[in-house]
Order: C-alpha cells, then sequence, then structure tokens
C-alpha cells in the first residue's frame, strides 16, 4: 500500500492509496474499503473500491487535516489507515498502519535564488539538529526493541529532529521507523552502499540491487517521518580523492546504482520526496561547501579544503589540521557528518575490557580504537586539554573535547542559519563497548556530548561567538515559530565566585531566526583580571533558554583550583545534590557503575556555592543502587 500526500496546509489532504491484492481463488468479487481514522478513533475518510485484477486505488479527501510535525515544532500526529478486503461480500483480510499528513520538501534554491539544501516540513523551514545513526550492535539480531526504543528517545531527550540511517549499516527494523514517526523525529535514509566500489557490469549483482531497491522503497515509503533516499555514502567523493591520488585506476563501478537504477525506481514508486545520489554530493568536489551536503573532516582528520575535483587530497596531522577551531571555516549549506573521538564512559569500558588491561596505554585499550591513526585524538586533545596521563585523564580529557568541541561547531552553524541548513554529527549510538565518536555508549550510557548536545540542539540558544583576544558576540537563535520578548544577561565570574562585569541587553527575538544583540571587549569584561580565572555565564529573563558557559581561554591554560564537592546522595528519593565549594567546579561528572542510567544532568559546571540535584533512573523502571556511587570534578 502507498500513500502519496499533497498537501494544502491546514485545509485539504488528498491521499492516494494503491492497494497490491493476491488472489489464490478465481471467479470471487473482491472490494476493499479503505478507512481513515483519527486518534479518537473516528472515522474521517471512507471509501469502497473494487479490485481489478491484483490492484485496487483510492482517494481520500480529509478537510482540516491534522498534520504531522516533529517533535520541536508541533504535534507528530499519526491518523490509522485501515484497509479491508471483501471477497463476495465477506470480509476476508485486513491491514492497518499509522499515516501522517505532512509536507516535505527539499529545498535547493532559497527565496533569494541562492544555493540551499534546506528541508521543508509542512512549508516550514527546518534547521535540522541530529545525529548519523549505526547498527544498535554488531550482533543486530540480538538486539531487542527496547534497544531502538531507548536509543530514539535519547535522541529526542537530546533535542534531535533528525537521524541518519547511515548506509553501511543496515534497513533498519521496522521498530526504527515506527518510533520515528511517533516520536517525531525526521530520517535521512540511505540505501545500503557505503565507501566502496560495486559491480554494476554483473547482471545478476544489478538485479539483485534492483530487487533490494524495491523491497526497501515499497516497506518504508509510507512512513511520516522519512524525509529524503540518499544513493550511497561518500562513494562519489572518494572515488574522485582515491582516483586523484592513484589509489584507484578503475572506473567508477557501482556509479550507474545511484545515478540510474536507484532514481528510476524511485520515480515509479516514490516520487513524493527527494532523492540526493550521494553524500557528501553536490559542486566542484562532492564536499563542496557551497553546493548540497558537505561531510566535515577538516576537523579530526585534518582533511584540507577548498580542493576541487581532480586535486590530490591533503591531510594534516597536526594540533591546528585536526582542531574543531576549523569549523569556523565551514560556512556549508548543510553538514551531515562531522565529530571527534572520545572514551566510553567507565563502566562500559572496565565492565569489557579483560582483567589487567583496563590502564592508558594498555594493548586493549589501544585495540577499542579502530579509527586509522589513533595519533589524533592525542593531538586534539593536546591542543586544548593537554595530552592526557593516566586512564582517568583519558576518559576526563577526551569526553571534555569531543563535548566543546561539537558545541563549538554547532553553535557556530546554528548562527549562520541563514545560509546553513543542518547539522547531523556523526555518531549517535555505538554497536560495541570501545573509543568512538558516539554521543552514547554501548551500554546505553551518555556521554558529556550528549548532555552538552541538550542544550547546543535546545531550540532557543544563547551563544557567544569569541576567539582569545577578541570581542565577544553574543547571539540569540531561535529555531520555533513562537516569538520571545525579555532580557539577554552576560556576567563573568571569577573562579572564586566575585563577578567582575554586567550587562543586560532587551531582547525581541523573532521566530526562525539568529540574531546578533551586540558585542564587547574582551578587555573590558576582565577589568583587570586574567583571562585565565573567569568564566562567562549568559542567561535570559522571560525566554525559557538554558543558561551558557564560556571560558575565555582553553581548559590546558586556566588557573583551575582544585574544587571541593558536598554530596548528599538519597537513594530512596534517587537524588544526588551536589554543592560547589569557594571554588568552581568544572565538569561535575556522576558515575554510577550501571547500563542505562538515566540522569537529569551530567557533566555539568558548578560556581561556587552553586547547588544542583540530579535525578537518578533506571529504564526499566527499577531502583538503582547507589552502593558505588562516586562524584568528582575536572579540576
Amino acid at each position: 500500500m502507498s500513500a502519496i500526500l499533497t498537501v494544502r496546509p491546514y485545509q485539504l489532504a488528498t491521499i492516494l492509496v494503491d492497494i497490491d491484492v493476491q488472489a489464490f481463488r478465481k471467479h470471487q468479487h473482491l472490494e476493499c474499503e479503505i478507512i481513515l481514522l483519527d486518534q479518537a478513533g473516528v472515522r474521517v475518510a471512507v471509501d469502497r473500491v473494487a479490485v481489478e485484477g491484483t490492484a485496487a486505488s483510492s482517494e481520500l479527501l480529509v478537510d482540516s487535516p491534522q498534520l504531522w510535525w516533529i517533535h520541536d515544532l508541533g504535534n507528530p500526529y499519526l491518523y490509522e489507515l485501515q484497509v479491508n478486503l471483501f471477497a463476495d461480500g465477506e470480509k476476508i483480510d485486513s491491514s492497518t498502519q499509522p499515516l501522517g499528513i505532512r509536507t516535505i520538501e527539499l529545498e535547493r534554491k532559497d527565496e533569494s535564488d541562492n544555493d540551499s539544501f534546506a528541508f521543508l516540513l509542512n512549508g516550514v523551514k527546518v534547521f535540522v539538529k541530529g545525529a548519523n545513526w549505526i547498527p544498535v550492535d554488531h550482533f543486530i539480531g540480538s538486539a531487542p526493541n527496547s534497544r531502538y526504543v531507548e536509543l530514539i528517545d535519547l535522541a529526542v531527550e537530546g533535542n534531535m529532529n533528525m537521524l541518519r540511517v547511515w548506509a553501511g549499516g543496515i534497513y533498519e527494523k521496522d521498530v526504527f521507523y515506527n518510533e520515528c514517526d511517533r516520536r517525531g523525529v525526521l530520517i535521512w535514509q540511505d540505501f545500503a552502499f557505503a565507501n566502496a566500489l560495486f559491480p554494476d557490469f554483473n547482471r545478476d549483482f544489478m538485479d539483485n540491487v534492483r530487487k533490494e531497491v524495491i523491497y526497501n522503497v515499497k516497506r518504508l515509503r509510507n512512513h511520516a517521518s522519512l524525509a529524503l533516499w540518499c544513493g550511497n555514502n561518500e562513494i562519489d567523493w572518494l572515488y574522485d580523492m582515491k582516483s586523484s591520488s592513484g589509489d584507484i585506476t578503475t572506473p567508477f563501478y557501482g556509479r550507474s546504482i545511484y545515478h540510474e537504477l536507484i532514481p528510476n525506481v524511485l520515480e515509479e514508486l516514490d516520487d513524493s520526496r527527494a532523492y540526493w545520489p550521494s553524500s557528501p554530493y553536490g559542486g566542484n568536489d562532492d564536499n563542496d561547501p557551497n553546493v548540497g551536503d558537505r561531510h566535515n573532516w577538516q576537523v579530526w582528520h585534518g582533511s584540507v579544503y577548498p580542493r576541487q575535483f581532480g586535486d590530490r587530497p591533503v591531510l594534516d596531522y597536526s594540533v591546528e589540521g585536526v582542531s574543531f577551531r576549523n569549523f569556523k571555516k565551514d560556512f556549508t549549506l548543510f553538514n551531515s557528518e562531522f565529530g571527534m573521538h572520545a572514551s566510553a564512559n567507565r563502566y562500559t569500558l572496565e565492565k569489557n575490557i579483560p582483567a589487567g588491561q583496563f590502564y592508558w596505554g594498555s594493548v586493549e585499550m589501544a585495540y577499542r580504537n579502530k579509527d586509522t591513526n589513533h595519533q589524533k585524538g592525542i593531538l586534539l586533545m593536546e591542543g586544548f586539554t593537554g595530552i592526557p596521563q593516566n586512564l582517568d585523564e583519558y576518559m576526563n580529557f577526551s569526553m571534555l573535547t569531543q563535548a566543546e568541541g561539537l558545541k563549538y561547531g554547532v553553535e557556530h552553524y546554528r548562527r549562520n542559519k541563514k545560509r546553513t541548513s543542518g547539522t547531523l554529527i556523526w555518531q549517535l549510538n555505538d554497536s560495541w563497548p570501545g573509543t568512538s565518536w558516539s554521543m552514547i555508549d554501548y551500554e546505553l550510557l551518555p556521554k558529556a556530548s550528549f548532555y552538552y548536545a541538550r542544550k547546543f540542539f535546545h531550540p532557543l540558544l544563547l551563544s557567544v561567538d569569541h576567539e582569545p583576544g577578541e570581542p565577544l558576540k553574543l547571539w540569540v537563535v531561535n529555531d520555533t515559530l513562537d516569538s520571545y520578548l525579555g532580557k539577554v544577561i552576560m556576567q563573568v565570574i571569577t573562579f572564586d565566585g566575585n563577578e567582575i562585569y554586567r550587562r543586560d541587553w532587551d531582547a525581541e527575538i523573532t521566530g526562525n531566526q539568529a540574531v546578533i544583540l551586540g558585542q564587547v571587549e574582551e578587555s573590558e569584561i576582565l577589568n583587570g583580571n586574567l583571562p585565565e580565572e573567569v568564566i562567562v555565564r549568559v542567561s535570559a529573563e522571560g525566554i525559557a533558554v538554558p543558561d551558557n558557559y564560556y571560558y575565555l581561554r582553553d581548559p590546558k591554560d586556566l588557573l583551575f583550583q582544585n574544587s571541593q564537592l558536598e554530596v548528599v546522595a538519597d537513594e530512596e528519593l534517587q537524588t544526588v545534590t551536589i554543592k560547589a565549594g569557594s571554588t568552581l567546579a568544572r565538569m561535575v561528572k556522576i558515575d554510577l557503575p550501571q547500563g542505562r542510567v538515566r540522569l537529569s544532568d551530567n557533566y555539568f559546571d558548578l560556581l561556587p556555592n552553586e547547588e544542583r540535584t540530579v535525578k537518578v533512573s533506571h529504564r526499566d523502571g527499577t531502583q538503582v543502587s547507589f552502593a558505588e556511587l562516586s562524584v568528582s570534578a575536572f579540576n
């Protein structure tokens, strides 16, 4: 069954339903009854049509439809589409499925005729905030549906509105698509061709590919959450780089799959949503920031840009070459892959690493890193936190670098939302217990970057654009459709709690905009103090937006004092209350050595004498033991 939606927003929806019928007896009169039910069970549209041969078609009209929205813009409303099959008047079979009514478009030119790569949902331009999705386990068949539900719950909790199903994984289980429909999360769906050449000269292989494409298009096309089909991951881009460097001398085997076979099948079976041949793709180099989507691997992999077709690729393995500060050089239209490694949580590593190998520099710890050139992570930390000397420092330094690096990049892209329309972090989840780019580790414990994402992906964002010695530029980003009026406050506070600067701005923030409120000189806010001993806090009155915090120098250069934490754990109430002493506590971390533990907050900063209560829970609702609870801070 397929449903193709053409919506005149809020007035009328036309749903075209195609029905395939298998008949095992001849000479019967077959009819189909098509019913659309709202969430109250009320019929909003009904039709009855005869089956001609093995097919039937119907057109349902829905007045004033409830539209399906992503969770951060509205309600992901789902109707129920019910089809009943009658043979000679007797009901013999039925099929039901959820159905969301919405329009989804890929905008390639904006209102000023500039190049664009933006998703329009029900006519609204969406700033995409999300991550790449990989298989939930190395042993895919062993993964329960609950693992999918939990990961998508976490994505929504992290204020993500899109997940990209990466081509190097699988066409996911039905539970994934059903949950994205239900929770209001868009899906970028790659076809399963990644980072390799494929024998499109072989007829049997191509027949198999066609069957694969047809099967998955038919299976997935009715999901309201499905926003885009994409032909492959990085193959077009990699072929040009590898052929330009002489690593490949063969023709582009597989090209006809993504540029002929798949689009031809989609034209026949699903012309209701956009198709994109590869990711990244477009421009004079498939990773061109000015056309299509982009994978920013300048950060972490050290890729050197600009580059054009035919140029030999260059890598810069240096502190500057892999630094996350390269994000600010990127004014892409849509960043569909970017990220950096961080350690898994202590519990995840300790549980899965053999006894005697759980230390920094062990063979087993190195084995947990599957990226090429293990030096990248060291270089990234060297320029930010300093090089770790032991396991605890490695876990803390890598997590802080990943969290602050992603924050740095996402906030830059969001400030430029007039041009940039999306950010998909590599990657959300992990399929095994190792060191990787994931924001949630294999035991479903979020890393520091996930807790940061809840703020840097929040629909309302306060951010400061600053580099050492330069002015601080204060921005407000509003991805909602509402307008807000309030006051934005910048405070500068020393690590021992003295406020040395404060300024208020009146802010009127219209919907779906990023605005700069003003700027101040670094020397003005320091008021004679050192930049290495202050923190900048931006907050708001009258606007429900999270506070944001900035340091004027990198962690390795800050003049931290040893923090003292007062911890009160209430196992009965399942709360942990933490109070800082007379100096700032950087990256307060709560460790509970159990999988699937949920915390209302973690990896946060506390100003002197500030107190925070964290709610603890377990995904399955059981009581969490506090027997091995530990609380620490970066300093």
